[in-house]
């Protein structure tokens, strides 16, 4: 019996003389960057009120760029501008890390605000 080396076609081998770069392409769909980018989001936003909905993303990927548009609902008071900051550096870099595409632009929508426990029984307790 003679030893065989891996090669195309055998698994765990690579087809002889052709570039990494060459042997294929990996797609990812929207909808997995999308879901990234959700969770992200959520990583960003940090502890949602209790009637608040979780972060959603809409991606388009062109060209191995991702456009991002995050709709989230906050806590109010709070540095609204600071939060928002925050969703979009956490988006970029989850979703350049994770899926390995550039991030041009994260647009993030501030659907609802919801008033903090604390603040809406103060306000209840002046009326």
């Amino acid at each position: 019996m003679s030893a065989m080396s891996a090669g195309a076609g055998e698994p765990g081998g690579s087809p002889a003389g052709v570039a990494p770069g060459e042997r294929g392409a990996l797609r990812i769909a929207d909808r997995v960057v999308a879901k990234i980018a959700s969770r992200a989001a959520l990583e960003a936003v940090g502890t949602l009120p209790p009637d608040a909905a979780p972060p959603h993303a809409t991606v388009v990927v062109h060209h191995g760029s991702a456009r991002v548009r995050v709709q989230a609902e906050l806590d109010y008071p709070g540095d609204i501008g600071g939060r928002c900051r925050e969703v979009r550096r956490r988006v970029v870099e989850r979703v350049s890390t994770l899926a390995g595409m550039r991030v041009p632009e994260v647009v993030v929508q501030v659907e609802r605000l919801h008033l903090a426990a604390e603040f809406r029984a103060a306000r209840e307790r002046v009326r």
